[in-house]
């Protein structure tokens, strides 16, 4: 099992639940609790995917009295962006040959119509 940061934090955003924390996340920090109210599991099970966020990096919880807050942490989100951008161009040229043989195909097809 791959145990770089980039790896974990992408074994991490493999599960829609924890997708869907890091989404709840977004809106701002947020009790344990709250986290778990939306999802048809138990708290501890909620907790299993909370501790892989955490160990991803993705989040961090801090204690107030009896309550357990999570915030997400966009730091290896920023790794998988830069990743990521490293094949950005290969995507692009497609999407240009894409608009290249719509275009073509527009003019055909007015082309036609005349």
């Amino acid at each position: 099992m791959a145990t770089d940061a980039l790896s974990l934090t992408f074994a991490a955003l493999a599960d829609p639940t924890r997708r869907a924390i890091l989404a709840r996340l977004a809106q701002g920090q947020t009790s344990v609790g709250e986290l778990a109210a939306p999802h048809q599991m138990s708290l501890a099970a909620v907790s299993k995917h909370i501790k892989v966020l955490e160990n991803a990096g993705l989040i961090a919880r801090e204690k107030d009295a009896q309550y357990r807050y999570c915030k997400l942490q966009a730091g290896p989100l920023q790794d998988i962006d830069g990743w990521v951008g490293a094949y950005r161009g290969l995507w692009r040229d497609n999407l240009d040959q894409l608009d290249a043989y719509l275009a073509d195909m527009q003019r055909g097809d007015d082309t036609k119509k005349q």
